[in-house]
C-alpha cells in the first residue's frame, strides 16, 4: 500500500524519543518502585476553581460547536492579558485559540512553511520540534547550544545557519530544557537579524510564568519594531497545572491570523466552549499558581546541586525558570540513553536521555523538577551511588 512522504519524514520523531519515559511508565503500571523524573507535569493538580469553571460552563450548556478562532470571552481575555503585559494594545483579531502548544505550533509551522524551507532552532530542542518542522516539509537547521553562553541562543550562531532557504527562526524562552531565559538585548539581535534577511520568529514561551528566583521574563513580543514577524504560542498546561484540558493559543500579525484561520478550520473547526470559559478565567487570574510551582522547582535545582554537584565527575546545571535541570555525566558516559537506562534497572530513577532533545545534550541527562523535596533527595541518593560505583 502506499502511503504520504510524511509518514517517513516523521518516522523515530514520535514516541520514540520517550521510550525511557515508556519504560519507567510500564514499571510503575506493574507496581514498581520508580522516582519518574522523565515527564515536565505540574507538581500540583488542576486547582478546583478551573475545574468548577469547566464543569459550571458544561452545566451551563456550554458543550456546542466553537468558531476557528475562538470563544468571544477567551479572546477579549487573552487581549487583555497581552495588552497589560506588553504595554500597547494586542486586539483580539491577533489571536487563534488551539488545543495546547503542540496544536498551535503546529499550525503555525503549516501556515508558514512549505517543502524545502529551513527552520533554525536550538540544538538541544524540545523533543517535538523536529517533527513539527518536518511535517511541514521543512528542513530543521539546528544551532548549537552552548553551556558556557548558558545555552541561549545567540544571533551569531543563528547568522552562520541563514541560507536563502530559511524561512524561520523557531525559539523557545524560557527554553526546554535547559531553562535558559532570553533577555531583551539576545532578542533584540535575533530580531534584527529576522528582519534583515526577511525571516519569520516563531516563540515557544509556554514557560514564561514559571521563572525562578522572580528572574524577569521578556517575550519575543514585547519590542513593537519585531511584532510584524513573529508569533507567539502558549498554553496553560504549565501555567496552570491543566495539561490534559489542552487549551493554548498563537498570537501573531493581524494578516497571520487572518490566513492562517482556514488552516484551522480545517484542522479542528474550533476548541470545546466550556474550555475556553475556563481557559479565560485562568488567564485573567494572577499568576499564583505558576510562581509557587516555580519556587519549588527552583529549590529542587538547589537540592540537585548541592547533593551532585563534582561528585564522581558530574555536573549539574541549574535552570533560570522551568521544571527540569540537567546533569552532565559526560566523564562517565557518551551514551545518555544507556546511561539512563542503566540507571533505571539498577536504582529505580527514570530521567530523560539528553539525546532526545539533540545532538548537542548527548552525555547530559534531563532531570524533572516536579517530583516531592523527599522523592528528589532520594533520587539524588541513588544517582550518587550509581555515578561512584561507575566511576570507581
Amino acid at each position: 500500500m502506499k502511503y504520504a512522504a510524511v509518514t517517513e519524514q516523521l518516522a523515530g520523531l514520535g514516541s520514540d524519543k520517550w521510550t525511557l519515559s515508556l519504560a519507567a511508565r510500564k514499571r510503575i503500571d506493574a507496581g514498581q518502585p520508580v522516582i519518574n523524573l522523565t515527564i515536565g507535569e505540574p507538581d500540583v493538580p488542576t486547582p478546583d476553581w478551573l475545574i468548577d469553571a469547566a464543569c459550571a460552563a458544561m452545566q451551563a450548556g456550554r458543550t456546542g460547536y466553537s468558531n476557528g478562532r475562538g470563544e468571544p470571552s477567551l479572546l477579549s481575555a487573552l487581549s487583555r492579558r497581552y495588552t497589560e503585559r506588553l504595554g500597547r494594545e494586542i486586539g483580539q483579531n491577533r489571536f487563534l485559540c488551539l488545543p495546547g502548544t503542540q496544536t498551535s505550533l503546529y499550525l503555525v509551522l503549516r501556515a508558514l512553511c512549505e517543502p524545502g524551507c529551513e527552520v533554525i532552532l536550538s540544538d538541544p530542542m524540545y523533543a517535538t520540534y523536529e517533527g513539527l518542522i518536518r511535517a511541514s516539509g521543512a528542513i530543521p537547521v539546528g544551532v548549537r547550544l552552548r553551556p558556557e553562553m548558558s545555552f541561549r541562543l545567540q544571533a551569531s550562531d543563528i547568522a552562520e545557519k541563514i541560507t536563502p532557504a530559511t524561512r524561520a527562526i523557531l525559539i523557545n524562552t524560557p527554553h526546554n530544557p535547559t531553562g535558559a531565559i532570553l533577555g531583551p538585548a539576545e532578542l533584540a539581535a535575533i530580531g534584527a537579524l529576522a528582519q534583515a534577511h526577511d525571516l519569520w520568529i516563531v516563540s515557544d514561551e509556554v514557560y514564561g510564568d514559571l521563572t525562578h528566583a522572580g528572574r524577569p521574563f521578556t517575550s519575543a513580543l514585547a519590542d513593537p519594531a519585531f511584532e510584524d514577524r513573529t508569533v507567539i504560542a502558549a498554553s496553560i498546561s504549565k501555567s496552570h497545572a491543566a495539561p490534559g484540558f489542552r487549551s493554548g493559543w498563537v498570537v501573531g500579525p493581524v494578516e497571520f491570523c487572518t490566513r492562517a484561520l482556514p488552516l484551522s478550520e480545517t484542522m479542528l473547526f474550533g476548541s470545546q466552549p466550556f474550555i475556553a470559559d475556563m481557559t479565560a478565567q485562568a488567564v485573567l487570574a494572577p499568576p499564583t499558581l505558576a510562581q509557587g510551582m516555580a519556587a519549588r522547582m527552583a529549590n529542587r535545582a538547589q537540592i540537585l546541586f548541592d547533593a551532585l554537584d563534582g561528585v564522581a565527575g558530574l555536573n549539574v546545571h541549574r535552570p533560570e525558570a522551568g521544571m527540569f535541570a540537567l546533569l552532565d555525566i559526560r566523564t562517565l558516559s557518551d551514551n545518555s540513553l544507556d546511561f539512563a537506562l542503566d540507571l533505571l534497572d539498577r536504582t529505580g530513577v527514570a530521567a530523560m536521555p539528553g539525546a532526545s532533545f539533540g545532538p548537542a545534550l548527548e552525555g547530559w541527562l534531563r532531570i524533572a523538577l516536579n517530583a516531592s523535596d523527599a522523592d528528589t533527595h532520594e533520587a539524588c541518593r541513588r544517582i550518587r551511588a550509581h555515578a561512584e560505583r561507575k566511576a570507581a
